[in-house]
This record gives C-alpha cells, structure tokens and sequence, in this order.
C-alpha cells in the first residue's frame, strides 16, 4: 500500500494548521519536546491525555539518524484506556514556525485535549507521526528497537541519547512507561563495538 504522506511535513502544517499572529496555544510534549525545549513559551505545566501511548515507531532521517541508518523516535498511537503523561507549553503562535521545522519528519499538528494535574483541561496541539508518512518504521520487538537505535546517529547526535534522555525525563516526573524502559533496560545490554 503506498504512503500518503510525504516525509516533509513542514508544508502540509502551514496549510492546513493555520494559527493567528499572536495567538497563545497550547502544545503537548511527548518525546524530546519534554527535555530540548529550544524555543521561547510562556508556561509550561506537566499533562496527560487521554486514549494515546507512546511508542518508538517513528523513523528519524533528519535527527537521530540519516535516510541510510535511520533512528527511532517515539510517536503517539491510539489505545483505548491509555493515558500518556508529558509536558504542555503555552507558547505563541509564531513558535509553530520553529517547530514545524524541527517536527518536518513525518508529523502532523493535530487537535487534542490534554488534562492538567489541578483536573483542568485545554484543547491544544501535538505533533504525530501516522502510519502514513514515509518515515514511519512500526511496531518492532522491543530489543530490535534498542539495537537500532544504539546503532543510530544524527546530526542532533546519537538515537541513543534521546531515549536515556526521555527516559530519565519520565522518571523524573513520575511517570512509568513500560515501553520506554524495557528499550532502555535492553539498549544498556547492546555492545556496538
């Protein structure tokens, strides 16, 4: 079956997302956006939502890997029941023009609710990557994951540096993921040398 969706997803998100000059919106972080927050926001609170769990599905040609040894990164698939923690920005709309950038890979700015711990709720934005772009990889084992992304390396680094980073994130928080610590338990027993 062919892919819809290209792997530069910059374009599409301008089109079809459009945000007013000035405008404050929120957006949900579910992978790096919890620890490499590169751009300016106005508050940041921790949140979850509702149905979505994050998986390394995610290929990456442009940050943690390249088009020949591409990395994995995590994406948002939908479960019933689930509920994935991260962190949500207030930021201003014109920041979407830095992270549609970053975000190119295969994401879509989607629509969401996202809940806060003082049992508020905001609709806002997220970035997901479908199974219909390019770069999408899928589900794997979880120690095929770990081995590829300790063999993974890109210009912003090494694969391996995104998931310690987004695990010790986690953990920080609070939060258990069993998906992301069963890659990092099997990523710490891959020797690449």
């Amino acid at each position: 079956m062919p892919k819809l969706m290209s792997v530069n997803t910059f374009e599409h998100n301008q089109r079809q997302c459009q945000l007013t000059e000035g405008e404050e919106v929120w957006l949900f972080g579910y992978g790096s956006l919890i620890y490499l927050v590169d751009f300016p926001y106005i508050e940041s609170k921790t949140a979850s939502i509702r149905g979505w769990s994050r998986r390394f599905w995610q290929g990456s040609h442009d940050h943690r890997g390249t088009e020949s040894s591409p990395g994995r990164v995590v994406t948002l698939i939908e479960e019933a029941g689930a509920i994935c923690h991260g962190v949500a920005y207030k930021v201003e709309a014109s920041v979407f023009e830095w992270l549609d950038v970053r975000e190119k890979n295969g994401y879509l700015r989607l629509s969401i609710t996202m809940a806060f711990e003082d049992e508020t709720s905001e609709t806002g934005l997220v970035y997901i990557a479908t199974s219909d772009n390019d770069a999408y990889l899928g589900e794997a084992s979880e120690y095929d994951i770990a081995y590829q992304i300790a063999t993974a390396k890109g210009p912003s680094g090494t694969n391996s540096d995104y998931l310690l980073e987004l695990a010790d994130s986690l953990r920080n928080m609070g939060v258990e993921d069993e998906h992301i610590f069963t890659i990092e338990k099997y990523l710490h027993t891959i020797d690449t040398n």
